[in-house]
């Protein structure tokens, strides 16, 4: 099948289901060994998330060029289609753009929950293979998808919240009793706030809430929220901003005294980890990583490779996201030649390189990683004590610790709340 007939095959199908948007991807072969295998990208380009698309971007095309430098995957060179992921309704239309006009083999990208959860069910209509960086395909912690077949995600959002709170249980028990919150105003910001309550309840942690504070994504006015915290005087805040806000309220915080003496825990901090400056951040507070720490003393010569090649391209220092997309690649490359392999090196379906993904493991940049038979992701995640006495001039991680998702998120088929209740953690 030449492509133009793919091509024709396709939009035939589009016209006969109309608004269903579903397309018969699969069971289509390659046309030529020497055509470029189409990766699409979504990804935020400016915003609130701006910041953080952009690092994802880099770690993609970083990941692009060390497979085309390597024969690419499969013996075919790997071309990035990049296109915004901006709101629900715009970023599908693109998702469409990328596997009707561009003809692409597979999808990767998006950062936001709630784009994910919209886009999650016309990607798995569509037969193409999607892989999510992050966001979730849950309504709040419940699947929303439980047999995806072309859909992939990242680990759970919950699991930065479970490892920062027991970090917080084990660094500051007995240090506080009165807590606050400053999250934000959704899905993800309601959930992580009340894992960590119910982990404080496990660990029979005696806390009274003393105020909740919540603000909308791409609020940068917490003025009356900062008020409101340092009106209530407690002992914690745990905090889940984790846009361009963060650096806004820890500066804020810092301004009006509360980084003095006041516990912090911020489960997604390392996405701004460039714009928290020594100048308003504390020591000793609980910070998240995820899934890569640029400066971990135990990275793998991979991961010291792509920092160096990151700051002395863009003069900064990547967070998570970089190592998220490098991942989705992997894993990709890894189905791919799995199936590959399994079909004595006939060019595979686009059915059979998805069946190959499911259980397959990778390297990262941040170390081991892979991805379960239910389509969700397991990673290595880098928590620890925010630091100032570095050579950077912004807060680094002392006493990190790492921890497999597979003691952080709920199993396959499994209640999040229940598993959450039964679970044995270890401090």
């Amino acid at each position: 099948m030449n492509k133009e007939s793919r091509m024709a095959n396709r939009r035939s199908v589009i016209k006969a289901i109309g608004a269903g948007f579903a397309l018969s991807a699969i069971g289509l072969p390659a046309f030529a060994k020497d055509e470029p295998l189409k990766i699409g990208v979504l990804a935020p380009r400016g915003g609130v998330a701006g910041n953080i698309g952009e690092c994802g971007l880099r770690g993609v095309q970083w990941a692009a060029m060390k497979l085309n430098a390597a024969n690419g995957i499969g013996g075919r060179k790997v071309k990035l289609i990049i296109q915004e992921e901006t709101t629900p309704k715009d970023t599908i239309e693109r998702y469409r753009k990328l596997i009707l006009r561009e003809n692409v083999d597979c999808v990767q990208g998006i950062v936001s929950t709630g784009v994910s959860l919209a886009l999650a069910p016309a990607a798995e209509d569509s037969k193409v293979i999607t892989i999510f960086w992050d966001g979730t395909t849950e309504d709040g912690v419940k699947e929303t998808m439980l047999h995806p077949k072309y859909v992939f995600r990242s680990t759970d959002n919950e699991c930065e919240a479970v490892m920062a709170s027991l970090l917080a249980i084990k660094h500051y028990k007995g240090q506080f009793v009165k807590i606050a919150g400053m999250n934000p105003d959704y899905s993800y910001g309601h959930n992580v706030w009340t894992v960590f309550q119910a982990l404080l309840k496990k660990f029979d942690i005696k806390y009274t809430v003393v105020t909740e504070q919540w603000s909308k994504i791409g609020n940068l006015d917490l003025t009356s929220n900062v008020a409101a915290l340092q009106a209530a005087k407690p002992d914690l805040i745990y905090s889940a901003l984790l846009f361009a806000d963060l650096p806004v309220f820890m500066k804020q915080a810092h301004a009006v005294g509360l980084t003095s003496g006041t516990k912090f825990v911020l489960p997604a901090a390392g996405w701004q980890l460039n714009s928290l400056k020594k100048d308003f951040m504390p020591e000793g507070a609980i910070y998240s990583a995820d899934t890569m720490w640029f400066d971990n003393p135990n990275a793998s010569p991979l991961q010291k490779e792509f920092v160096t090649w990151y700051h002395n391209t863009y003069k900064e220092y990547p967070s998570w996201e970089a190592d998220r997309a490098y991942f989705s690649m992997e894993v990709y490359k890894a189905g791919v030649e799995k199936a590959l392999a399994a079909k004595s090196g006939a060019w595979p379906t686009t059915a059979e390189i998805a069946q190959a993904m499911a259980g397959i493991e990778v390297m990262s940049l941040g170390g081991k990683g892979g991805m379960r038979a239910d389509h969700i992701a397991d990673q290595t995640f880098y928590q620890g004590l925010t630091t100032n006495n570095n050579k950077y001039d912004f807060s680094t991680l002392t006493d990190i610790a790492t921890m497999y998702s597979t003691h952080l998120q709920k199993p396959s088929g499994a209640d999040f709340w229940k598993w959450l209740d039964g679970a044995k953690f270890t401090l």
